[in-house]
């Protein structure tokens, strides 16, 4: 009895949380600001109190206005991260894109506050404090994220906090539905039912069944995931949810040729949808990769200048020839540029078409060694720096070769939207040199379609440190 009465009272909270989640959602944004008042008395705390011992700092925990002041600032910061969408919370949404945003989010609230400081001439408030406060208020709320998200994963997991879910379709993108929910336990989505046409049943027979499955309060989304034989029932199905107040989500007939997150725009009252928009075509994405390009290429170059040099060197004595090796690659919209490396092989009349290997014979023993630990490479931050390419994208490929894949390999030419990369998502996780090309294009899409800033700094991470020694052998 004693369990069964605890399954009551655990059950009686969760059903209190779905009924009160709008009161929840309010604790999360009030927990937001109290993490990030916290974080503030903690980094004047420790930078003044323990560090610098500099009480006299008008950052300093010195009175009520202090506390005021942070209190505030901690206001200012939810405001903004509610502007970065901050408290849509859907079960979906990627953990690192959300760690990303508050990040962010973070990093806006703290510039403006800055620029405050500096308009209203207080240059002495103590940066380190800021500087502190910045990585411990980034780390607190990402940390409660992630408890939040273990949490509800596991209860989910087990069968709580459930999202009801009507299924309208009888093909296989329904079926691809029902079958991808339930291998994810943890979203926490139960499909109650499919509704499809039976046979010899006519579209009214058909909307009824579903406004009877849907009227009421226990379903709380209808996923019409209708084929293309069933299209006709689209308009009826949706309007039948917007009678009965029921949240509609739509998978499209044509969802395995459309991005993960394509673009609507607007002609008229006409909806267009571009299926290859890119994170990179908003113009701040591509300021902000294009600035990070110009800065890292020029610190690069000059931190490798030391390599390079013995690279000159080596190449000038290992064969006749030239150092550079310049081939014609397609890069961003199709547009063919000149690609620097080290020439690593003896001058050949194939180097425009034949594809190398790990055990080619045209390398000298000097163009191995350095093909073995990519020093070949290092003259791209030179195109870097062009516009030709960019630190990390899809690899460019020959001309010859451009046209041969864009008639075997589906979507092969996407990645041509973007500039090509000296690194990328591909290379990364193995798929460099003479391997599969479809996997490679799957892995550059994925890229395209899921472009963050933090997603370059963890490619560059990776191939710093593992990245750039790759299977081929030496001589």
């Amino acid at each position: 009895m004693a369990f069964i009465d605890f399954l009551r009272q655990r059950g009686a909270i969760l059903l209190m949380i779905k009924k009160n989640q709008r009161q929840i959602n309010r604790l999360h944004v009030l927990s937001d600001g109290v993490l990030v008042w916290l974080s503030y008395l903690f980094a004047a705390w420790l930078w003044l109190g323990v560090v610098k011992g500099d009480s006299a700092n008008m950052a300093a925990l010195s009175g009520v206005q202090s506390y005021v002041v942070a209190a505030l600032y901690a206001v200012w910061t939810v405001i903004v991260m509610a502007a970065f969408r901050l408290y849509r919370h859907t079960r979906l949404t990627s953990d690192l894109r959300e760690a990303g945003m508050v990040i962010v989010s973070s990093a806006v609230a703290l510039v403006s506050a800055a620029a405050l400081l500096y308009l209203f001439r207080l240059q002495d408030f103590s940066r380190g404090v800021l500087g502190v406060f910045f990585v411990t208020s980034c780390a607190a709320l990402n940390l409660k994220r992630v408890a939040m998200r273990i949490t509800l994963k596991r209860m989910r997991a087990r069968g709580y906090n459930q999202k009801h879910v009507v299924v309208v379709g009888g093909g296989t993108l329904a079926a691809r539905y029902t079958e991808t929910v339930a291998s994810m336990p943890h979203l926490g989505i139960h499909v109650e039912c499919s509704v499809s046409r039976r046979k010899d049943e006519t579209a009214k027979e058909l909307q009824s069944r579903l406004e009877a499955e849907i009227h009421g309060d226990g379903i709380d989304e209808v996923v019409v995931a209708l084929g293309p034989d069933e299209i006709d029932q689209m308009v009826p199905v949706i309007q039948i949810c917007e009678k009965c107040g029921t949240k509609t989500s739509v998978i499209p007939f044509y969802n395995d040729v459309i991005p993960t997150q394509p673009t609507i725009d607007a002609v008229g009252d006409l909806k267009l949808v571009q299926l290859r928009t890119t994170p990179m075509d908003e113009p701040v994405n591509a300021f902000v990769k294009r600035a990070f390009d110009i800065v890292c290429s020029l610190i690069l170059i000059l931190l490798t200048s030391p390599i390079m040099l013995v690279a000159v060197i080596g190449t000038k004595l290992s064969s006749p020839g030239p150092i550079l090796f310049k081939q014609e690659r397609v890069g961003l919209n199709k547009k063919n540029f000149m690609m620097y490396k080290f020439r690593s092989m003896k001058v050949n009349t194939t180097q425009d078409t034949g594809w190398s290997s790990s055990v080619d014979d045209r390398r000298t023993k000097f163009g191995s060694l350095i093909r073995k630990t990519s020093i070949d490479e290092l003259p791209q931050f030179f195109n870097v720096l062009k516009g030709d390419m960019s630190i990390v994208g899809p690899r460019p490929e020959v001309p010859f070769y451009v046209e041969q894949f864009r008639e075997s390999v589906p979507l092969y030419m996407v990645k041509y939207q973007v500039r090509p990369g000296i690194t990328g998502w591909a290379q990364i996780n193995g798929l460099r040199g003479d391997t599969s090309i479809p996997d490679r294009i799957r892995h550059d899409l994925w890229y395209i379609e899921h472009w963050t800033f933090w997603l370059d700094l963890k490619i560059i991470f990776r191939t710093a440190f593992g990245g750039m020694i790759n299977a081929e052998k030496l001589r």
